[in-house]
């Protein structure tokens, strides 16, 4: 998942770093990419404390929902990619029906892109629910 960060400085070179989708979620560092390389490590463990306390990972929004807020005025907008499949618990089974063409087409879809069928129709659900 893509989170957008907002990070500000008073001086030029150290950084802070705020997490708008993930209240409470912020870093720092003395450069601008030790700031970016601790913000992924910060949003990692605020990820991993809401799945071990059984809460549901908020989705990220795009950077123009948070552009009209004044807390973020004057700061540099980037986004950083989180690996967020190791909080989605355990994989189960399922059996689904699909049309044989329609499964041939996701098939042929995820094989292109290197992905299982799992994989891609899993992908294809999270997009969908955002």
């Amino acid at each position: 998942m893509q989170y957008p960060v907002v990070l500000h400085t008073d001086d030029g070179v150290r950084y802070g770093v705020t997490v708008p989708d993930l209240p409470g979620c912020f870093s720092a560092g003395d450069t601008f990419d030790e700031a970016l390389e601790s913000v992924r490590e910060a949003i990692d463990l605020h990820l991993e404390g809401l799945a071990e306390d059984g809460k549901d990972l908020p989705v990220a929004a795009p950077v123009a929902s948070h552009l009209g807020n004044g807390d973020y005025a004057g700061g540099v907008w980037a986004v950083v990619d989180i690996d967020t499949s190791r909080f989605d618990g355990r994989a189960e089974k399922i059996n689904i029906t699909v049309p044989r063409r329609i499964l041939q087409r996701i098939d042929t879809f995820a094989k292109a892109n290197g992905k299982t069928r799992s994989g891609f129709l899993v992908d294809a659900a999270v997009r969908a629910m955002r």
